[in-house]
């Protein structure tokens, strides 16, 4: 099979920096050079242009994406450098490459070595490239994805913006509307509060890369649109983007995790704790390696895991290039000591979510921690933060498959009674019995592998 064009985005700008103009040129030669190493090409001519408001490389090559006449394809892929999207890319290469297609892999040094190791069977179809970033003033030293980044660099851009539509973002009061482009009833929607801090980063400075706008220009430039998604799961709402966006949507299945047992030297001393708790029991606490919380929402959360009693296991981790240092409130380590345990370092999260004793998960509603939690059955409290945590979060609500942390709509607020209320409802509670019953249903459709396969390629 042959690719006849490539086109992508590299680099969008709200300005003319010749710093980000150098970085866009610089990036696109080194893909398209390490591309060309593992990719036979012809009639390999490429232009970069500059436009007022983004970079873009467009290439019109003919690539022979196997390179021995059969059907199977040659893929590179260039994952957005935030780790939370390396993971599923990487879930994504060992899917395509378990069917025999090779995978070009492309990213940064750092990034590719916090991934875990691909399965011996698919090493030689796998191949990691590394680049190295240019270095720029405006980033923080060894900065490579967007877990070394305060929200404001990392994430800049509109819905508008993402859905292809540059024009100024909607007012607040509309954006709190359902659109009138989604003809279906639905109560999924962002509450004045999300699109305030959506805004808020929006705007943070002029300087900064726009990821949500390069996002949102290749989704109009490319020929068709793969999302990890499937029909069984949200229907409506991919119909809807086959709709908008005018071209093929292609599900490519929820991408359940499987347990990697490389590289997991804390984990022994970890299910020696677990193991110690009885089943269902531990409220497992996490936020991705984007979401920060600020100090008055870990305030907020340590003291309602007090309030709630419960055991739990919170994965509290700060990244690299944090503006705002935050700590636990006084003495709550000694006060929950026995029951609770804070880890500040990385862990082997889908072992721990997999243990007997975790019988629920408070989460920022990241699409991999979701999968996670209901493909192994475990109930789910959302306390959605930043981007599109919100409307993931009000889908699942909606369609009761979990539970969200009540908040103040305009300022977000949120009370330790209402973190300690929530877990309780859907960890022991009667009346959260309907969560837990469901969480096990949603094993079928998000656990199953092959079930996955199947209605991913539908």
């Amino acid at each position: 099979m042959h690719l006849e064009s490539c086109w992508c985005v590299l680099c969008g700008e709200l300005n003319e920096s010749a710093e980000h103009l150098f970085l866009s040129c610089r990036v696109a030669q080194l893909i398209w050079e390490e591309i060309s190493k593992w990719c036979r090409i012809s009639g390999n001519t490429w232009k970069l242009e500059h436009h007022r408001d983004r970079t873009e490389v467009e290439a019109t090559p003919v690539i022979s994406m196997a390179g021995n006449g059969d059907d199977k394809l040659h893929i590179a892929m260039f994952p957005w450098l935030a780790f939370g999207h390396l993971l599923p890319f990487l879930q994504l290469a060992k899917l395509m490459a378990s069917k025999g297609h090779k995978i070009s892999f492309i990213s940064t040094p750092r990034n590719i070595d916090r991934l875990p190791k691909i399965p011996q069977p698919l090493t030689h179809l796998i191949t990691f490239i590394q680049i190295n970033l240019p270095k720029l003033q405006t980033l923080p030293e060894n900065a490579e994805s967007t877990r070394d980044l305060p929200i404001n660099k990392g994430f800049v851009g509109s819905p508008e913006t993402l859905m292809g539509c540059y024009d100024d973002p909607a007012p607040l009061e509309q954006s709190l509307k359902r659109p009138k482009w989604v003809s279906f009833e639905s109560e999924v929607r962002p509450t004045a509060f999300q699109v305030a801090r959506l805004q808020e980063s929006s705007s943070a400075s002029e300087e900064n890369v726009s990821d949500v706008y390069r996002l949102g220009a290749t989704v109009s430039g490319c020929d068709a649109v793969v999302v990890r998604s499937c029909f069984d799961f949200e229907p409506d709402w991919l119909n809807l983007l086959k709709k908008l966006y005018k071209k093929p949507i292609v599900p490519a299945g929820l991408l359940p995790a499987v347990v990697n047992d490389a590289g997991d030297g804390c984990w022994p001393e970890m299910k020696q704790w677990l193991d110690m708790h009885p089943k269902g029991s531990v409220v497992y606490i996490a936020f991705g390696t984007e979401t920060k919380p600020n100090q008055y929402e870990l305030t907020q959360l340590a003291l309602g895991l007090e309030l709630s009693g419960l055991p739990f296991f919170w994965v509290l981790i700060e990244g690299s290039s944090d503006d705002e240092v935050v700590v636990l409130p006084k003495g709550f380590e000694d006060r929950t000591r026995g029951r609770g345990v804070v880890c500040k370092v990385w862990v082997p999260q889908f072992k721990i979510v997999s243990h007997d004793s975790v019988g629920g998960l408070l989460i920022h509603s990241g699409m991999s921690s979701v999968v996670e939690g209901l493909q192994l059955g475990k109930p789910l409290v959302l306390l959605p933060f930043v981007l599109d945590q919100g409307l993931i979060a009000s889908y699942l609500v909606e369609k009761k498959m979990a539970c969200m942390v009540h908040r103040d709509d305009v300022d977000g607020s949120f009370t330790p009674e209402s973190v300690a209320d929530s877990l309780s409802l859907v960890m022991v509670s009667e009346d959260g019995k309907m969560y837990r019953e469901k969480a096990k249903e949603m094993m079928s459709l998000f656990g199953d592998i092959n079930v996955q396969d199947k209605r991913g390629s539908e």
